[in-house]
C-alpha cells in the first residue's frame, strides 16, 4: 500500500502491538497467578513467569499504542512510511543482535 501511495504525501505504516492491559487481559492474568494479589503484583508475577523476554517486564499500556498512531498521524513522521513499528515493550527480538 505504500508503494501504491508513493508520491501522494499519504503514508502507510502498521502498528504492531504486544502484550497489552485490557480487561479480558487482566483476567487472564489473574487467572493464571491468582487474585489474591494486588493488580502490580500479578503483573509483575506474571511477567516473570509467563513473559519473561519482555524487556520493560509489564503489560502494555492502551495508550502506549495510541501514542505510537498519534505519532505516525503527525507531520513528525512524514517521512515513515512502509514501516511495521512495533509497540511491543522489546517483547520481539529483533533480527539483529
Amino acid at each position: 500500500f505504500a508503494k501504491d501511495a508513493a508520491g501522494t504525501g499519504v503514508t502507510v505504516n502498521s502498528v504492531i502491538a504486544g502484550p497489552t492491559r485490557t480487561g479480558g487481559v487482566e483476567e487472564f492474568v489473574r487467572e493464571l497467578v491468582g487474585t489474591e494479589l494486588p493488580w502490580d503484583e500479578a503483573q509483575r508475577a506474571f511477567m516473570v513467569r509467563y513473559r519473561p523476554q519482555s524487556l520493560i517486564q509489564r503489560l502494555i499500556e492502551p495508550e502506549e499504542i495510541a501514542h505510537m498512531v498519534v505519532y505516525l498521524a503527525s507531520p513528525l513522521a512524514s517521512a515513515t512510511t512502509g514501516g511495521a513499528l512495533r509497540v511491543d515493550g522489546g517483547y520481539v527480538d529483533s533480527i539483529l543482535p
